[in-house]
């Protein structure tokens, strides 16, 4: 079963949230950001490079749109490479564990697993972020020495940022999983 929502992300952003229920111990959540403008990108770089045709026209050095024109395209690939993330995925299966994949504008995928036996609990946390109260879901990680406490705090959607209401959509689904888990884990 799958459905879509949408939510917004802190900035009033658009964000899509696609639920995928595999089984009742089994669940994905996908968190779509919209995709980079091509308009906002034109404009970047328009502006990049009539600045240094300006620079050009003063001191009538080319290099300078040379420099200009290479800035501009390292810093395009290293921004869809590196920091544009499209979507954010978290999968969490009761027996298994929990993986967290950011798929970035460039085809990247970074992918993150935690086994379920390190995991304490899912709790939705706030912070303070430009002047203002921000939720954000995470992961606290059982303490090896000391299982009753807590020994990381793994944030989930960081790049998307959502707001409360999505957060809580994917927290509820969560601890049905986490709950169904532990009475599994409990039976003989």
């Amino acid at each position: 079963m799958e459905d879509e929502q949408s939510f917004s992300d802190i900035c009033g952003g658009r964000l899509a949230l696609q639920r995928r229920y595999y089984s009742p111990s089994c669940r994905e959540f996908c968190l779509s950001c919209p995709r980079l403008s091509l308009r906002s990108l034109t404009a970047v770089t328009c502006t990049v490079w009539l600045v240094a045709y300006g620079l050009f026209t003063l001191c009538e050095n080319s290099m300078i749109l040379s420099a200009a024109i290479f800035i501009t395209l390292v810093g395009l690939l290293g921004y869809l490479h590196f920091v544009k993330i499209d979507q954010e995925t978290l999968l969490i299966i009761d027996s298994l564990g929990i993986q967290m994949t950011s798929y970035y504008a460039s085809g990247k995928e970074s992918t993150t697993f935690i086994e379920m036996g390190k995991v304490k609990d899912i709790v939705i946390n706030e912070a303070i972020y430009m002047q203002k109260v921000i939720y954000y879901l995470c992961i606290l990680l059982k303490d090896p020495v000391e299982p009753h406490r807590i020994s990381q705090v793994v944030p989930v959607f960081q790049s998307a940022k959502p707001r409360l209401d999505c957060l809580i959509e994917v927290y509820k689904s969560c601890q049905e999983i986490l709950a169904h888990q532990k009475a599994t884990s409990a039976s003989p």
